[in-house]
């Protein structure tokens, strides 16, 4: 297992800058990617699901990065984390199994879980034997969860759960989903009375429905909650406090390099391949973009390092960086002579066709534009 300092090591670092051991690190893991056999896709943190891989990666300690060590976690510093997912993406190595159950429930377990949910979950997330779904997004509540409809009724020993939720990835591959519900009337604040709950799959009263995407493809759910039981002890943190636990894992969703990196295969095959001046132009325009964005996320990485939540930074890399992502394929479209194909021999045209059928989802997933932009506006003071 690579091992390296813990967060408690390493010196204060200028904002956008990688602790030393960061190359180490980055060469760790492209010798690790040197040695595997897949196919390389964009987004892959969302569509390619390998079990046997995401085991594989923590193996090598690179799942549960940050987590604490008494959990089973390695208690390294989210700017370590950065690099070994930085490299994952780059490759277009198939990280969904694993990817939000490390990237955010994880975390937000640690820092709002009771001891008995700590030790449940954080020691599988870490071995890389538990994956997790989100049930944030509902039929008439996307970006805005403050008007989620599930409902959880108080009963003996536990709550009840009723209602739906949608576009919820790999529910049908996870352990449990973390569900947000309203416990108790909201009283004239629409983000009070909202709690979060840990719902083990498959589970009496839950049914998940595969919703398939534009090429037949299935990584979305509808999940269906009909009365389903969630004992005392899978509540995450207080009843109420689902509004603040929330955000603060949105701080995690959005600012991350998978907001960049999504399509870096297109972005890689495009250097490699253009071969007039305007093409090569192209290609450094998107490459010097993309380190001005990946600097941006690098900073929150940072902030979070820190202990801070930042979720207005997070936001504005989310909505900057899924905007630079659709670009990259009408870039790629203008300068390749190559057509969307999924089954074709030729990796840019498989690339592109996972690019073109993903991309109506860039920038809603983890917020839409307009619900992210009102963020940063408030954040500004000018709204």
């Amino acid at each position: 297992m690579a091992t390296s300092p813990g967060p408690g090591a390493l010196p204060e670092l200028e904002p956008g800058t990688l602790p030393p051991g960061a190359g180490a690190l980055r060469a760790q893991v492209r010798e690790f990617l040197a040695g595997q056999d897949f196919t390389p896709r964009c987004d892959s943190w969302l569509t390619g699901a390998d079990p046997a891989f995401s085991r594989r990666l923590a193996e090598r300690g690179w799942l549960g990065m940050t987590l604490p060590p008494r959990y089973g976690g390695h208690g390294r510093s989210p700017l370590e984390r950065f690099v070994v997912i930085e490299e994952l993406l780059a490759a277009g190595a198939p990280v969904a199994a694993h990817w939000i159950a490390d990237r955010q429930i994880g975390p937000s377990i640690a820092a709002h879980g009771s001891e008995g949910l700590r030790r449940r979950f954080l020691p599988a997330i870490t071995r890389g034997e538990c994956f997790f779904a989100i049930g944030m997004s509902e039929p008439d509540a996307g970006s805005d969860l403050a008007s989620v409809r599930t409902r959880a009724e108080r009963v003996a020993g536990g709550w009840r759960l009723h209602g739906t939720k949608v576009w919820s990835s790999g529910a049908h591959l996870a352990h449990a989903i973390l569900v947000l519900a309203r416990s108790s009337p909201a009283d004239g604040d629409r983000h009070a009375g909202l709690s979060q709950f840990v719902v083990p799959l498959p589970g009496e009263g839950v049914t998940v429905r595969p919703i398939r995407g534009l090429a037949g493809e299935h990584h979305f759910n509808e999940v269906v909650f009909d009365g389903a039981f969630v004992p005392d002890g899978l509540l995450l943190g207080a009843p109420g406090d689902g509004w603040r636990q929330v955000t603060t894992e949105l701080a995690y969703e959005r600012s991350g390099p998978e907001r960049l990196l999504s399509t870096f295969p297109l972005v890689r095959l495009l250097a490699e391949r253009a071969a007039t001046p305007a093409g090569r132009r192209a290609a450094g325009g998107l490459l010097t973009r993309l380190w001005a964005l990946r600097q941006a996320s690098l900073g929150v990485a940072g902030a979070l390092a820190r202990g801070r939540a930042p979720d207005i930074p997070a936001a504005l890399v989310k909505d900057m960086g899924t905007r630079f992502e659709r670009e990259v394929i009408e870039v790629v479209r203008a300068h390749c002579p190559a057509e969307p194909d999924p089954a074709s021999p030729d990796p840019l045209a498989r690339a592109l066709a996972q690019a073109v059928v993903q991309s109506p989802g860039f920038t809603l997933r983890g917020g839409t534009s307009e619900i992210l932009r009102g963020i940063v506006a408030r954040g500004l003071g000018v709204r």
